[in-house]
Parts: structure tokens; sequence; C-alpha cells
């Protein structure tokens, strides 16, 4: 069983949006600091045909430092979704200590031309999550291995 655990916060409940705005923050309920380098995030959601190409991130704010949190997007095949935004984070971060988190790390994603994108298909959206909760639907990994949440 970890001892990390991943909270979301959903920033935008619109059903439907130009934009996708997860927040997360991670947990160090362990004895150990946790290079924060060695844990990647994903958000799972589907990208709503062709219209929606081009991904982009920006990283809005995280207590961390904005400029050492970097994403990539990935395809996927799952249940409500065919992609996910997968957050790092650079050396720079430093570790999570024992009974500690990251505070907020604040995401924002838009596809090129601002389409209109419903979340309501989304794995990962739950539009009841307006403060840090816990989610099995976001999902946390230590040196590439799952350690909170579920895939779809």
């Amino acid at each position: 069983m970890s001892t990390l655990e991943l909270k979301y916060l959903c920033a935008n409940t619109a059903a439907s949006s130009q934009q996708l705005q997860p927040q997360f923050e991670i947990v160090n309920n362990g004895s150990a600091a946790v290079p924060l380098s060695s844990l990647t995030i994903r958000y799972f959601y589907t990208k709503d045909g062709s219209s929606a190409t081009g991904q982009n991130f920006v990283c809005d704010y995280a207590q961390i430092g904005q400029g050492n949190v970097s994403a990539l997007f990935n395809t996927f095949t799952g249940t409500n979704a065919d992609e996910y935004l997968e957050l790092h984070f650079a050396a720079g971060a430093g570790s999570l200590a024992p009974g500690g988190n990251t505070g907020q790390i604040q995401a924002r994603v838009y596809a090129n031309g601002y389409p209109t994108m419903s979340q309501t298909n989304d794995y990962s959206f739950d539009p009841t999550k307006t403060s840090f909760t816990d989610s099995t639907t976001v999902t946390l990994y230590q040196n590439g291995t799952l350690v909170w949440g579920t895939e779809p």
C-alpha cells in the first residue's frame, strides 16, 4: 500500500468548456521524503473529435514553482478517455517531506482554436470535487509504477 495520496479539485465544473482546469495536491503520509521528480500525475479525458487537436498545457500556479511543473499529452484507449495529461516535476521541485504536501498545482488544458469540449464524458472529471478531495480517477505514479488511483 502506498503512503502517497493524490487529491483533486475541479476548478471548472461546467459540462462544456473551452478548457479543462484540474488542480492537484500530493500528500506524503509516509515516514521518508519522496523526490517529486520521481512522481507523475495523469488526468484522463476525451478530446471530443478531430476539432480538439493540438492540446496545450499551462500551469497557472504551483506552490512548488510553476517552472518545476511540465506536461506531456499521450493518447490512450479506455472508458471515457482517449487522451491523458501527464504532469512531471523537475528536480528543482525538491522532495515531499513526511507528513507534507505539495500545495496547489493548478493545471489548464485547451485545444488549438479553443473548441468547446464536453467534460461530462471525461474519466477524471468530477464536478462534485470543489475542494481538494481524494480521487481514484486521477492517477499518481512513482518511478513509473501506479501508486494511487485506477486507470480507465
